[in-house]
């Protein structure tokens, strides 16, 4: 029974997600439902079989079953075959059979279940009004039949029945129909549900996606930048300068480890996504080594103000931030200096990186992804950045976090 109920042992799974069965029918199987076969030979067994219980019990009352009434009961049962591929067909092939069955006299008996279950299926598959329409067919055949064409229908010397049986009969037929448009009701609301759980785990799979990406991009990006700046004054310097070739040689070999090391960190969420990380998230306590890495690609970076103590999400994201800053600077800017400032204001970090410009490449104006990552970043945490270039020349990066992101975070799990 485990994993049949909720947490709280209130309401059945099955009950609030659909049973397993019905997850099934889906795709080609919508299209081209599966024949019923198992269900279809049992109720026509039982109709068969009960009957002639029926027979048995009314003898003298009504017809004796012959032939005839055999086959209409094989009919009535074997066309519920045929329940789900046509179920309007059906429905109204059952009534009539059934309809005809009990005008010839044949006893009452399970004839009827054949017609619920004909119209349980033309409900669901939400031909309402069809279903209806058969039912009352029916209803209204048999008044017709017990209340005046009896006199020339066998058996012979019949009367007519009482209206009591008639309400009986009309009760029988609503309590039929309503309980399958509960059915109906529940499945649409179990295809609605099993919608929103695929939207919701896609939604959760694009937005992991998308975290993953952010990492990524943000770890080659800086590592590369200064991977290709130490490789160009490695290679001007390798003939008249050796030492000093083979420090930037030496900063190669230990950012680029530094970047593998990153990037399997990311990749090992992707192997485990339940595992915790083997290494902890970088944050803004890296920032000497961000600085000391920046300036070892010839920028000079100058660091103003000290970070409060802030939740993991907004560190790592204050961390990247800065980190793609440098890089754009790195790349775009004609400037060797830039400035790092962090304020508090209430609850809101205050970030901003200047560098002094001018712009040297054609997507120093901010529409690369880099740029695109740190608002997506910001955005998840409910901060912003507003980036651009500076009235006085050079460009900035400002951005506004929140320092405490689990309110935050809290609200978005709730509205999910």
């Amino acid at each position: 029974m485990d994993g049949q109920h909720d947490p709280g042992g209130r309401t059945p799974r099955w009950w609030r997600h659909g049973p397993a069965w019905w997850d099934r029918r889906g795709g080609d199987e919508e299209r081209h439902p599966r024949w019923p076969w198992r269900s279809t030979v049992l109720i026509t067994a039982f109709v068969l079989f009960g009957s002639n219980f029926a027979a048995h019990a009314q003898a003298g009352e009504r017809a004796a079953l012959d032939p005839f009434a055999r086959v209409l009961l094989f009919v009535t049962g074997a066309a519920l075959l045929w329940r789900q591929r046509y179920p309007v067909p059906v429905v109204f092939g059952t009534a009539v059979t059934t309809l005809v069955y009990l005008g010839a006299g044949y006893p009452y008996g399970p004839v009827f279940v054949a017609v619920a279950v004909a119209c349980f299926s033309a409900v669901v598959a939400g031909h309402r009004k069809a279903a209806w329409a058969a039912m009352g067919t029916l209803w209204a055949g048999h008044a017709l039949v017990a209340h005046w064409l009896y006199r020339w229908l066998p058996p012979s010397g019949d009367s007519a029945a009482s209206w009591g049986q008639e309400l009986v009969i009309a009760t029988w037929v609503v309590a039929v129909a309503a309980l399958s448009e509960l059915a109906r009701a529940r499945r649409e609301q179990w295809a609605r549900e099993r919608a929103e759980r695929a939207q919701a785990a896609r939604r959760r799979a694009d937005e992991e996606r998308l975290r993953i990406a952010r990492e990524l991009h943000d770890v080659l990006a800086h590592s590369i930048s200064v991977i290709n700046v130490q490789a160009g004054v490695g290679l001007a310097l390798l003939d008249t300068d050796p030492e000093q070739a083979r420090t930037a040689l030496t900063t190669i070999k230990d950012q680029s480890k530094e970047a593998l090391g990153e990037v399997r960190q990311v990749l090992d969420t992707l192997r485990s996504p339940g595992d915790a990380p083997r290494a902890p998230a970088p944050g803004l306590g890296r920032l000497p080594e961000l600085v000391e890495q920046a300036a070892s690609a010839g920028l000079t970076v100058e660091v103003a103000g000290k970070a409060p103590r802030l939740s993991p999400g907004t560190d790592l994201a204050a961390f990247r931030i800065v980190q793609e800053a440098l890089t754009n600077v790195v790349r775009h800017s004609g400037s060797r200096r830039a400035h790092v400032r962090l304020d508090r204001d209430g609850s809101t970090l205050l970030l901003r990186v200047d560098d002094d410009g001018p712009a040297t490449g054609a997507e120093a104006g901010g529409s690369g992804n880099g740029l695109a990552g740190m608002r997506e970043r910001a955005a998840a945490l409910g901060g912003t950045i507003d980036a651009g270039p500076r009235p006085d020349g050079g460009f900035r990066v400002l951005a506004a976090l929140p320092i405490d992101v689990k309110h935050t975070t809290r609200a978005k799990e709730e509205d999910r």
